[in-house]
């Protein structure tokens, strides 16, 4: 069919997250660096949450959209890395924009490049899979038995606590706020001292003070990366409860609002490198430990730290995907509702 524009995808979910990876039929994306391309995908004037129009992000709209999408779909555009030394680097979006880190995606993505035969993988072992993501390189350890990937641990950029205890007022009183960048900032309060549980009964009323909390943040000072501005702003509120301790250390469970309400279904991937870092200022996670995070779905992530660095910690992150399918995508010319709408 004449003018039909075609964009093939792999699905995966990453502990109930979707993560949608274009595999063919992007324009080409201009930039030297995965951070440059992000850059130029925003567009001049653009923001992270309100990209200017243009072919590339045309494809965004179309993947996160429905009737081919949906407001909670996530993904990543495939772009070359930095170096020679990463394997690839990403562009990752959701139904709003464009993110600056993703550690659902960086586990799904070393599924992806291990199954997909771009980094070669022993039936049992792991395969270490590098990535350039906005926010710097990470990677993806994949976890193999008997030819079958098992699991995935998400070693993440340094994070770093800006700020802890800044008193916030919400429209369910004021709540001690804490910061932490871990490839994005994150914005942690306890949904207990707000009078609520994380569960899908008061997910409603999660989602709407977490906006509030992030729109409240926006001229903290802390919340401004120390080197790379381009890294500044909340990006997402983590509102977490404890659970009864492990053996192997705390136990929480959480649900992140990201981007202009968007809900995270796994227990976000960079979001528990923010609470294994404000866990361990507070005292209440040391080395050797290990953080068992659950999302509001139920799915778990465990987390640790992996080493210290001069830009903060490094933390490790482990969790599973699985592929959900394949799709070839099309936009007919003559489709009255284009790339789609948004309820």
């Amino acid at each position: 069919m004449t003018g039909l524009r075609v964009i093939e995808t792999v699905d995966y979910h990453a502990a109930g997250e979707p993560f949608r990876i274009v595999t063919a039929g992007l324009p080409p994306v201009a930039g030297d660096t995965v951070a440059e391309r992000r850059a130029i995908a925003l567009g001049a004037g653009g923001t992270a949450t309100a990209p200017r129009p243009g072919p590339l992000d045309e494809v965004r709209q179309l993947l996160t959209r429905e009737p081919r999408g949906h407001a909670g779909m996530y993904g990543g555009f495939v772009v070359p890395p930095d170096d020679s030394e990463a394997h690839l680097g990403v562009l990752f979006w959701h139904k709003d924009g464009y993110s600056t880190a993703c550690g659902h995606g960086t586990i799904a993505l070393g599924a992806w490049a291990v199954d997909s035969g771009l980094v070669a993988a022993p039936e049992d072992g792991t395969a270490r899979v590098r990535i350039d993501v906005p926010s710097g390189r990470v990677s993806a350890a994949v976890h193999r038995e008997a030819g079958r990937t098992t699991a995935v641990t998400f070693r993440n950029v340094p994070t770093a606590v800006s700020a802890r205890g800044l008193a916030v007022a919400t429209s369910r009183g004021t709540v001690s706020v804490d910061l932490a960048h871990s490839g994005a900032c994150y914005a942690s309060v306890s949904a207990t001292a707000l009078g609520l549980t994380v569960g899908l009964a008061d997910l409603p009323e999660l989602t709407a003070v977490a906006r509030e909390i992030r729109a409240a943040l926006a001229a903290e000072p802390a919340t401004r990366h120390a080197t790379d501005p381009r890294l500044s702003g909340v990006y997402g509120v983590i509102l977490h409860e404890d659970l009864p301790d492990t053996p192997e250390g705390p136990s929480q469970r959480n649900v992140t609002v990201f981007a202009d309400g968007q809900i995270d279904r796994s227990p976000c991937g960079s979001g528990t490198s923010a609470r294994l870092a404000l866990l361990a200022a507070e005292g209440r996670l040391a080395a050797g430990d290990v953080l068992r995070h659950e999302s509001v779905i139920g799915t778990v992530f465990t987390g640790r730290l992996a080493g210290e660095h001069r830009d903060g910690v490094i933390t490790e992150v482990t969790g599973t995907a699985h592929r959900t399918g394949e799709h070839r995508f099309v936009l007919d010319p003559h489709d009255m509702l284009g790339t789609g709408f948004l309820l």
